[in-house]
């Protein structure tokens, strides 16, 4: 089950680039101001998405080691709940990028409150001169309240121990790489693609088919073994 989810993580994080275009742009084009330009842009862009994994890595592992900490409280049901959960999630995330509902706002609308606190750090990193300040800078950007990172959080909760959740945030923040790395050096050719209904629509469908299917297993699982 944590190949499957792993392999989720990753395309969902692919996919939702759909998302990324809108939620990052602002900060990507902040990035592109530097004041040293003898840095290449490829490695001081890389180096702003590693630090952001990073970022999502540290939440997964706090998000798996809450959900470590559900099972040792003998509560039997929390794993199958919290595995459901993570499908209605991932469905509605996927509604979302197809831009049928707005249900995952209310994630990033709670996010809000942390980012609140971080942003101002993050203002003073700019413009950023080197790149370990380019990675700090990266790593206070994984802060910012997104309804795509907080939703898959919901899945490194179910993973079930802080490993298998730093892993499967590790997979989707590798998932989100070519997308938020392409739209620093290329945006103009990739905005106007990724804007696309028919883009959003068949991304956001298929990351919601990857919940649908998560359920089907789960239920046929149960049927196969009552």
């Amino acid at each position: 089950m944590i190949e499957f989810s792993l392999l989720t993580a990753l395309l969902a994080g692919l996919l939702g680039g759909v998302h990324c275009v809108g939620m990052c742009g602002g900060i990507v084009a902040a990035f592109s101001f530097r004041a040293d330009g003898s840095t290449p842009p490829f490695r001081m862009h890389l180096t702003y998405n590693l630090g952001r994994i990073a970022s999502y890595v540290l939440f997964g592992a706090l998000a798996g080691a809450l959900g470590a900490s559900l099972k040792l409280a003998e509560f039997m049901p929390v794993q199958t709940l919290l595995f459901v959960l993570a499908q209605v999630v991932m469905i509605l995330l996927g509604l979302y990028l197809a831009g049928f509902n707005q249900w995952v706002l209310v994630f990033e609308r709670a996010g809000g409150v942390v980012w609140r606190r971080v942003k101002p750090l993050f203002q003073k990193l700019l413009p950023v001169r080197s790149l370990p300040q380019a990675l700090l800078a990266g790593m206070a950007w994984g802060w910012l309240p997104c309804g795509l990172v907080y939703s898959v959080l919901v899945s490194a909760v179910a993973a079930g121990s802080a490993t298998s959740g730093a892993a499967l945030m590790l997979a989707f923040g590798l998932g989100t790489l070519p997308n938020l790395l392409g739209m620093g050096l290329f945006a103009r050719q990739i905005q106007p693609f990724m804007q696309q209904v028919w883009v959003r629509r068949a991304a956001g469908l298929t990351v919601a088919g990857f919940g649908v299917w998560g359920l089907l297993t789960l239920a046929y699982s149960a049927f196969t073994s009552a």
